[in-house]
């Protein structure tokens, strides 16, 4: 099962100076609109391809737009053995609307 993250506890996890593995499936135009600084960007379709570059014993917080795309690829990530792997509830749109309204929404 994926655990669901809050941007409420990224925030959190970020503000305390951890520093979350956060991957952004979104396509590069949606990262142009609005993006996290801290967050690394991997396409949902080149995931599986780029897996060598993410350890499977690090955990793991996928990130898109609403959180329909980040749960496929979080769901595939489990799938091919990676043991701690967190959806982000609500995506960019909900941290836009909790955490940072500069953000643009689209």
């Amino acid at each position: 099962m994926i655990k669901e993250m809050t941007v409420e506890e990224l925030k959190a996890s970020v503000d305390a100076g951890e520093q979350p593995v956060v991957i952004d499936v979104r396509e590069g135009w949606e990262l142009d609109i609005s993006s996290l600084p801290f967050a690394r960007h991997i396409p949902m379709g080149q995931i599986i391809d780029r897996l060598e570059e993410l350890d499977p014993k690090i955990p793991l917080i996928i990130m898109c737009r609403s959180g329909g795309r980040s749960m496929q690829v979080a769901r595939a990530l489990e799938s091919r053995g990676f043991g701690s792997v967190a959806n982000l509830t609500g995506g960019i749109l909900a941290w836009g609307e909790r955490i940072d309204p500069s953000l643009r929404p689209y």
